[in-house]
């Protein structure tokens, strides 16, 4: 078989997942959704533990059976809030509920979401928002949709027409970390439109990918949070970098998203 044979049925195939895995994402979001309502109260770090493991558990047994039938052979990030490089081969990228602690508080920012990578690479991602009943996809070279509507980062090249967002990576985070994202948010308000700042980071970098917002930023991080919304973006026309405007790997300290034209501005005034 001809390398052009062998690369449109890998193409081919990676299609078919992709409609796969999509409608295993929306089930899993379906039994995550029927949890949602009430605010889940918590007196200790404990209890919030506890709770927020009760979601991830509702969707994975929903979601790891239906992915592991449809790659037997991928194997699974088990923690949603590790960084770097993963090993060669497949591997399934899940947060089963990103945005958990907005769900236990009864605010609708919360998604499902899981991405297949291959060496080292990501292949396509699903991002579903159970409220809503939106799914984001992607599939590497074939572009990126909400449903059936493709997608395309804005067109702004002004910054300072351009709205802006960033995430906090994890609880917990280095006060170095902390303090570096507060200095950015203080230059961001400086030179951008509007400065949202909330999470999860995988809605911003949804919006980034939709042309609803400009550019997205982050310092550390997870594969989890970020994987998804890195082949969205790219695969509706934006650049991906580091915040120094480097190339991002999973294993990079920083993280920026952005529509072409913003980009460059964007990564000076991170770097001031």
């Amino acid at each position: 078989m001809s390398e052009t044979l062998q690369t449109t049925d890998v193409a081919a195939s990676d299609a078919d997942l992709l409609i796969q895995t999509t409608i295993a994402v929306r089930t899993a979001g379906t039994a995550l959704r029927e949890r949602f309502g009430d605010v889940v109260r918590y007196q200790t770090r404990e209890e919030l533990m506890r709770a927020l493991a009760v979601n991830d558990d509702t969707v994975l047994d929903v979601l790891r059976p239906r992915l592991t039938l449809l790659r037997p052979q991928a194997r699974w990030v088990e923690d949603e809030l590790a960084g770097g490089a993963l090993p060669a081969g497949e591997w399934w990228v899940v947060d089963p509920a990103e945005g958990n602690v907005n769900h236990l508080h009864a605010l609708p920012d919360w998604a499902v979401t899981a991405t297949l990578v291959r060496d080292h690479r990501p292949v396509l991602t699903v991002v579903h928002l159970p409220l809503t009943g939106e799914t984001y996809t992607a599939l590497a070279g074939a572009g990126a949709h909400l449903d059936d509507r493709p997608l395309h980062v804005s067109d702004t090249v002004d910054l300072g027409l351009g709205i802006v967002a960033t995430s906090q990576a994890r609880p917990d985070e280095d006060e170095k970390v902390v303090r570096r994202v507060g200095s950015s948010i203080t230059e961001m308000l400086l030179d951008a439109l509007v400065v949202r700042t909330s999470v999860p980071a995988t809605l911003h970098l949804v919006n980034v990918a939709a042309g609803r917002i400009d550019a997205f930023w982050q310092f550390a991080g997870a594969r989890a949070d970020l994987l998804p919304g890195a082949l969205l973006v790219t695969e509706a026309g934006g650049r991906i970098s580091d915040v120094e405007g480097r190339p991002w790997t999973p294993a990079s300290e920083t993280f920026l998203a952005a529509a072409p034209g913003v980009h460059a501005e964007a990564a000076a005034t991170l770097s001031r």
